[in-house]
């Protein structure tokens, strides 16, 4: 090996294996048995082995690698939808490179992109783009991007949970168990799902003919949802409540224990997302459940759809296509071929009853 670096073929013969199951191995794929991967890990190892992945790409057509731009990954719905879809991705033998943006405007998502698109990768996830728009983002051409934001409908394939269906659930919830009306602690302002769960939140409240109270603002923490809770405790006619996020309820929990305004008995609460901590609350909250492990496994599997049919979708394709549909009979479902919602779930806990009688 004297003058060259370590070959796929040296790393087969120190391993004892062929050089396909080598060649599995540096892509990470999952069909390569454990004790023959741990050896073919030492090889290389041993020899200075590094995968070339320029060599690689040319060769099958691809990095096997996934761009990822997400925008605060403390929050639960970003972290867990990252997670999602490194595990999807895994399973289908790619690596994920990630970008946490600050501040997700236009500007700086395109310029994101863009970074990632200069590092060998075959597409792009984008896990909501929050004040980016489909006319103002700027992605590189034939990149194939798919996009957790269902606002991207008609420009880039999209995946996501059914917000609106969720915070109708939640709020239905609480107007069937009796209460004249339900309160909103919702997200911030800037966010897409916030505005979303808001609206479905006021839509249910007018079907039913009931008040739409003032809507109190947070920013996801639970600590605004105690600063949320303690205006909300002090007001005797609330009797029920829906928080835009788990986070937030648990603060709301806080404050209206801290008041002396018992869950259920005087205020039910409904939060969303169902984290791991909500069973665990006291009480145990009535949540809106997300599927996060299926997003994440459709987002992927969108993406490498695009992948392997060698290019991405661009506004311009979909304007085409929906040009196309208009005129030809038969076609009206290929805005759905570009957008898939994932189903919700309410799950009822001890947080929610019917409103005390009156005294």
């Amino acid at each position: 090996m004297e003058g060259r670096g370590p070959s796929l073929v040296d790393v087969a013969a120190l391993a004892g294996v062929s050089t396909q199951t080598v060649s599995r191995v540096s892509m990470g794929l999952d069909n390569v048995r454990p004790k023959t991967r741990d050896k073919v890990l030492a090889a290389m190892a041993e020899l200075g082995y590094a995968p070339n992945t320029a060599a690689r790409a040319l060769r099958y057509g691809s990095f096997r690698t996934i761009g990822v731009i997400a925008h605060r990954l403390a929050r639960t719905g970003e972290s867990r939808t990252v997670e999602a879809v490194v595990e999807a991705a895994r399973a289908e033998g790619y690596t994920v490179t990630l970008i946490d943006v600050e501040n997700p405007t236009s500007d700086v998502v395109s310029a994101a992109a863009n970074r990632l698109s200069h590092q060998a990768i075959d597409g792009l996830v984008i896990i909501r783009a929050e004040t980016a728009t489909p006319a103002t983002l700027a992605l590189p051409p034939r990149l194939p991007v798919v996009v957790s934001d269902s606002r991207f409908v008609g420009h880039h394939p999209a995946v996501g949970a059914d917000q609106a269906d969720g915070a109708r659930r939640a709020t239905q919830h609480l107007l069937d168990l009796g209460h004249s009306t339900v309160h909103h602690v919702a997200g911030p302002a800037d966010s897409a799902p916030a505005q979303l769960r808001a609206e479905a939140w006021r839509a249910t409240l007018g079907a039913a003919g009931s008040p739409v109270p003032e809507i109190v603002v947070g920013d996801w923490s639970a600590a605004s949802g105690y600063d949320a809770g303690r205006r909300l405790a002090a007001d005797p006619d609330v009797t029920a409540v829906f928080c835009a996020n788990d986070e937030m309820a648990a603060g709301v929990l806080r404050a209206l224990h801290e008041a002396g305004r018992a869950v259920p008995g005087d205020v039910s609460v409904v939060g969303f997302d169902d984290i791991l901590l909500a069973g665990y609350l006291w009480p145990p909250l009535t949540t809106v459940v997300q599927d996060f492990d299926e997003i994440g496994r459709r987002l992927v599997a969108r993406l490498l759809e695009q992948v392997r049919a060698g290019g991405g979708v661009n506004a311009a394709e979909v304007s085409l296509a929906e040009t196309s549909a208009d005129e030809a009979e038969g076609d009206e479902d290929d805005e759905d071929d570009l957008h898939e919602v994932v189903p919700v779930e309410l799950k009822v806990r001890q947080s929610t009853a019917p409103p005390r009688p009156p005294a």
